[in-house]
C-alpha cells in the first residue's frame, strides 16, 4: 500500500525532529511549503486590497512582478501581484524586503502544518509581529 503525500511528509517530519533536525532549513520537511504559502498569502492580499470602492475607482489587477526572497530554507522567488494604480503595499512580504524574517517563515510554516486556517495565521502574526495581512481566501 503506497503511503499519501500527506504521511511521507509526517514520517520524513518525525525523522529530522528525532534527529534534531531543522524542519524549516534547505533540506527541511515544511522548506517546499514556504513559496507556495506566501504566494497564496499574497494573493489573497491583493484581493482584499481592490476591495468594490477600489474597483469603482478604476483600479485593477495589474499583471505580476517577481521577486527573490532569502529564507531559512534558501532563496526562493514569489510572483507578487500588481494593481495598476500601484497602491497595493503587500505585508507579509512587503515591498523592496529581500529577506524573510528568519523567525517568520518557521511560525507560517509550523502553523500551516499544525492545520491552522489562513484567519488563524493571519491573528497570530498580527499578535506575534504586529504585521496585519490579509489571508482572505476565494
Amino acid at each position: 500500500m503506497e503511503k499519501t503525500e500527506f504521511e511521507q511528509m509526517r514520517d520524513k517530519a518525525l525523522e529530522q525532529l528525532m534527529k534534531g533536525q531543522s524542519l524549516t532549513s534547505k533540506d527541511g520537511v515544511f522548506a517546499p511549503l514556504l513559496q507556495p504559502f506566501l504566494a497564496s498569502a499574497l494573493e489573497s492580499e491583493m484581493n482584499t486590497h481592490l476591495s468594490d470602492q477600489e474597483r469603482e475607482s478604476g483600479n485593477k489587477r495589474n499583471g505580476k512582478g517577481s521577486k527573490r526572497l532569502k529564507t531559512m530554507s534558501g532563496k526562493i522567488t514569489l510572483t507578487t501581484p500588481e494593481d495598476r494604480k500601484a497602491t497595493f503595499s503587500p505585508q507579509i512580504v512587503k515591498k523592496h524586503e529581500t529577506v524573510l524574517a528568519e523567525n517568520l517563515a518557521p511560525q507560517i510554516i509550523g502553523l500551516y502544518s499544525k492545520g491552522m486556517s489562513f484567519q488563524d495565521i493571519s491573528d497570530h502574526i498580527q499578535q506575534m509581529y504586529d504585521v496585519e495581512i490579509s489571508v482572505c481566501v476565494r
